[in-house]
């Protein structure tokens, strides 16, 4: 019996040593046989295509050495809702190789807490403190000296640049990857001497897709992108960092040095930037070691092409007052270049089904911010809006089908913009943030003190008609190149580098320009009158009334010849919109000027003017101005107009965005407009953050605005206003009554504003239910005011049972031909 046993026993353990010898995962192979037939691809990172299997195997030869990896999307979706472009950049991750036994961990260092000391010990207390993150684990299959072989394809088989998340979060469906269809995509999978990049075709399945995805995929049930992952060898370490100042505007990196005296701030803050270094440091202008060169997607079509290609050299402008001769260059990508190579900083045209974002990007090193890759992507549909603009604005078609002598002004604008759009997405990878405070600097009626803010276009009145000659910018602005100076300037040697740039900055002051961002304009309830997207002019109110005739000009002028012969009339509600909207943004910055308070990112002793509120003549000259936009003539569309329009035709389904929401069905609702605009401004004005800084600024001078006086002054021009004889200014008017109502009982019972802003609402609201009895014997009033008294009854009981009326919001304003949503949350800027 024990003999049987160990008999038993030693077949056991050969036939495990058969088994082992067998195994995959075993590491008794050399390389050289166990890629024997497969196809080698020498590189950064050699990789070996196995053909059979449909695998990549790559061969790690350096542990412990850190080097750049980042998803990208090479192939996208298709709509802007969704946010999955053609080109879009992923989370760039420091990573590193480290060997245990037969496994090999991709380990990311965190670098968001260091300590920069020489002394070991206590940067290996902070790195101890605080959690890596593992991105991959693999198996080392063959072994040959010091080099190992490792799958990568279930590494390269997945979602990593998130596309189930976006998808879910835009709440079209529940997907998840699916491997059995997706594959590795070999044309762009390829290994350069500094980086080596992976292309996948990746499938997501799912069910109940969304109409987005309904809208751009051929079977929405089966979502198919390529995903790319690039492997990128770091820079050296002859990038200096250069200090983060808050006066002027540059994107960065920033971590906890826990080295740092507790006298200092713990908190380090850098710019990012390209690397740009003069071939003579010592002469005033000098030509750079490297350039930076930016190259041009070759699907664009012409004249686009040319025109990004001209808006992108503008920066070249910029670089030439730091110094620098021919630093900033611009080229069309070669045809055998892959645009998600490292090398090739980019301009990418991309298509999605509806009009949306475009947006400037880059790949930077995470430990010091140099920038490594810029990338630009600009939605092709974006021209044809601007475009439209122009068609509501100048647009004067003939009769014939061919006759297309009224389209040069309207496409030479469009042309414009794109030269504007082009630099301004470019300067998001040169490091730039927004600048919204530089369309009231500059020095001119527009200021245009730099292509990175928005601007809207500039349409001149002259006499009855409208100009666009001079709607864009021409060149750099001003501000830009301080900036470039800021983040690029060479100085002397032996130069203090931070009282050189504290110099800069202060020298930019004095010529009259600063810098405010995102966090100081897009919030609607935000308090700087110079902030705001899209805006213009040097004094907000001013270029409201400005705007305001503009707007008054192309109504008056609008006609069937906006649209070209041939065109069904209901289209030509598409042209209106832009147009009857027009003010709408001046609306918004007009509104900053109530209750607004002008700053700076003042530091201590650089004698910039901290803090003020806005002098209180200048809001009520705003609160004049605003309350002009509510007024029904100003409102209501010429009744030419509203006999234009039709029902839409067969086949020409409107898409919901473009056009004005209706109650009327089929037809095209007349009150609609009204509603949107006038809604508008009682939105920005009362916006609880705005009426609770009412609240306090009239407490600390009784000479300001006060949230009392402002509400009786939309109650006169509303409520307290008597009827116009008109009748369809009329009904809008009642319209606008009953918006202002429900804004001042949302008010009332907002718990978020200031208390004595939520009693002056209630106060208000009191009152004006006292003056709605006896009945009028207008019925049409009658109607109107046992309406609004019923609101205010069930208002002052349970707001529960208010059931109110859904306001009409207005057609998607933006992106009119922003740039990239510098905060959006699915294509963020770094």
């Amino acid at each position: 019996m024990q003999k049987q046993f160990l008999l038993f026993l030693c077949l056991l353990l050969t036939g495990t040593h058969q088994l082992k010898a067998q195994s995959p995962t075993a590491t008794s192979n050399s390389i050289a046989t166990f890629t024997n037939g497969m196809e080698r691809n020498p590189g950064f990172m050699t990789y070996y295509w196995d053909a059979k299997k449909g695998k990549i195997w790559l061969e790690i030869s350096s542990f412990d050495t850190e080097f750049l990896y980042y998803p990208t999307l090479a192939q996208g979706v298709g709509s802007n809702d969704i946010g999955l472009d053609r080109g879009r950049l992923g989370q760039e991750h420091v990573v590193k190789f480290e060997r245990s036994g037969n496994k090999v961990l991709m380990i990311e260092p965190n670098y968001a807490y260091r300590a920069i000391s020489n002394d070991p010990l206590e940067r290996q207390a902070v790195e101890e403190s605080f959690a890596k993150s593992v991105h991959a684990g693999f198996d080392i299959v063959a072994e040959e000296n010091s080099k190992v072989i490792v799958d990568l394809t279930p590494f390269l088989m997945q979602d990593a640049v998130g596309a189930v998340q976006a998808i879910a979060r835009t709440k079209q469906g529940s997907f998840k990857f699916d491997p059995m269809r997706s594959a590795m995509y070999l044309p762009r999978t390829k290994a350069f001497p500094q980086n080596t990049e992976f292309e996948t075709i990746i499938t997501l399945t799912g069910d109940n897709p969304g109409a987005y995805l309904r809208e751009v995929v051929p079977t929405p049930s089966a979502v198919t992108m390529h995903q790319h992952h690039s492997f990128v060898q770091l820079p050296d370490n002859k990038y200096k960092p250069r200090l983060f100042d808050p006066r002027i505007g540059y994107g960065g990196i920033e971590y906890f040095d826990y080295a740092t005296p507790v006298s200092q701030p713990i908190m380090k803050r850098y710019i990012s930037r390209h690397r740009l270094e003069k071939k003579d440091p010592s002469a005033a202008m000098s030509e750079a070691v490297k350039p930076i060169i930016y190259y041009i997607d070759p699907g664009t079509p012409e004249p686009i092409r040319s025109a990004l290609m001209e808006g992108t050299a503008w920066w070249n402008q910029a670089f030439e007052a730091a110094g620098y001769k021919n630093a900033f260059q611009v080229k069309l990508l070669p045809a055998d270049a892959d645009p998600m190579d490292i090398r090739y900083n980019l301009v990418q045209w991309v298509h999605r089904s509806t009009r949306g974002w475009s947006y400037g990007g880059s790949i930077n090193d995470p430990r010091t911010g140099e920038i490594i890759k810029g990338k630009v992507t600009l939605g092709s549909l974006r021209v044809r809006q601007d475009y439209l603009i122009a068609q509501g604005l100048v647009g004067n078609f003939g009769s014939s089908l061919q006759d297309s002598s009224q389209a040069d002004p309207m496409m030479t604008m469009s042309i414009d913009r794109l030269r504007q759009l082009a630099a301004h997405e470019v300067g998001h990878t040169l490091g730039l943030p927004h600048n919204y405070i530089a369309s009231t600097e500059g020095g001119s009626t527009f200021g245009r003190a730099s292509v990175m803010d928005y601007p809207t276009m500039v349409a001149k009145i002259k006499g009855t008609s409208i100009d666009l000659s001079d709607a864009y910018a021409k060149n750099i602005g001003a501000y830009d190149k301080w900036s470039i100076r800021y983040g690029y300037e060479q100085f002397p040697a032996g130069t203090n580098e931070k009282q050189a740039l504290d110099k800069l900055v202060v020298d930019m002051h004095k010529a009259g320009l600063t810098f405010l961002t995102d966090q100081d304009a897009r919030p609607e309830g935000s308090a700087h009158p110079g902030t705001h997207l899209w805006d213009n002019g040097t004094n907000a109110v001013d270029e409201l009334k400005r705007v305001s005739d503009v707007r008054r000009i192309a109504l008056s002028n609008f006609t069937a010849a906006k649209i070209p012969a041939g065109m069904p009339m209901a289209t030509l509600e598409e042209v209106l919109v832009p147009m009857y909207m027009f003010h709408r943004y001046q609306v918004e910055a007009a509104a900053k000027v109530v209750g607004g308070q002008t700053y700076t990112n003042a530091l201590r002793g650089d004698g910039q003017a901290v803090l003020s509120t806005v002098p209180a003549q200048e809001q009520k000259r705003a609160l004049d101005a605003l309350l002009a936009t509510i007024d029904p003539a100003f409102l209501a569309l010429p009744k030419p107009v509203l006999a234009m329009i039709p029902p839409r035709p067969f086949r020409y389904d409107p898409n919901p965005r473009e056009v004005f929401k209706r109650r009327t069905g089929i037809t095209f609702d007349p009150m609609s407009p009204a509603e949107a605009a006038a809604g508008l401004t009682l939105q920005m004005l009362l916006n609880g953050e705005r009426v609770s800084r009412l609240v306090a600024q009239s407490s600390l001078d009784a000479s300001q605005v006060s949230l009392e006086s402002m509400l009786d002054q939309l109650l006169s021009a509303t409520w307290y206003k008597a009827d116009p004889a008109d009748g369809y200014q009329a009904e809008v008017k009642r319209m606008t009554d009953k918006l202002f109502l429900q804004r001042l009982i949302d008010l009332a019972s907002n718990q978020e504003i200031a208390s004595q802003a939520r009693a002056v609402a209630l106060l208000k609201m009191t009152q004006l239910k006292s003056k709605l009895s006896p009945p009028s014997a207008n019925p049409k009033t009658a109607a109107h005011h046992l309406f609004a008294a019923d609101q205010i009854r069930r208002a002052e009981g349970n707001i529960a049972d208010l059931r109110p009326t859904s306001v009409q919001a207005p057609p998607d304003g933006s992106p009119i031909d922003p740039g990239q949503e510098w905060l959006s949350p699915d294509c963020d800027w770094k």
